[in-house]
């Protein structure tokens, strides 16, 4: 059932999600996993800014930063997020609205052990989104922990960590001829999706 807000059966969101997001993979489009993240500032600001999303469940959607970051300052502040995929090839884009938890240790450990030993080594070597005196002075920091930690695991940071976006809302939009492009909204209420169409 799709008019009137009413519950729908046998449409999962998150399934839909996850079977566009393997069908853009398969096309080839680059970074499919990319997207765009909006956070609220100082002052109701709005920034936005590309990140990778990393594991996404009926849990939500998880990406993982600095909590030292801006953004990370930011949900700090207002733990609610906006992020958008748009994949190209396959002509569609999905939007997500919803506020944001932190991950579990366990599981930002468990992520961590994935990374590039050199990922977890800039992670560890820089503040992001501080001030930087020079890119030397990142590159000298990044030197000095491949001394320290010569043939040994690199512990995670305890600012390093992942957010999820728990959706309260999932839009999807289909490309179609003419601009009259399908788009089609769920929005969760007590437990249940309910799934309604929007005006193109």
């Amino acid at each position: 059932m799709i008019a009137g807000g009413r519950p729908v059966a046998g449409d999962d969101p998150i399934r839909r999600f996850s079977r566009w997001l393997a069908q853009a993979r398969r096309r080839q489009v680059p970074l499919a996993e990319a997207m765009a993240l909006a956070t609220v500032g100082r002052n109701r600001r709005v920034s936005v800014r590309f990140v990778l999303l990393k594991q996404v469940d009926h849990r939500g959607f998880v990406f993982f930063t600095d909590i030292r970051s801006a953004k990370g300052q930011e949900l700090a502040r207002s733990p609610r997020a906006a992020a958008a995929f748009y994949w190209d090839r396959t002509g569609r884009q999905v939007r997500i609205e919803g506020p944001v938890e932190q991950v579990a240790p366990e599981e930002a450990d468990a992520y961590w052990r994935t990374r590039p030993r050199q990922s977890q080594m800039a992670a560890s070597a820089s503040r992001q989104s501080a001030q930087l005196e020079s890119r030397a002075a990142l590159l000298d920091s990044v030197a000095a922990l491949r001394v320290r930690f010569r043939g040994r695991a690199i512990a995670r940071p305890g600012y390093w960590t992942g957010f999820r976006i728990v959706p309260a809302s999932i839009e999807f939009w289909t490309r179609a001829a003419y601009r009259l492009h399908r788009r089609e909204l769920f929005v969760r209420r007590r437990g249940t999706w309910e799934k309604t169409l929007l005006q193109p």
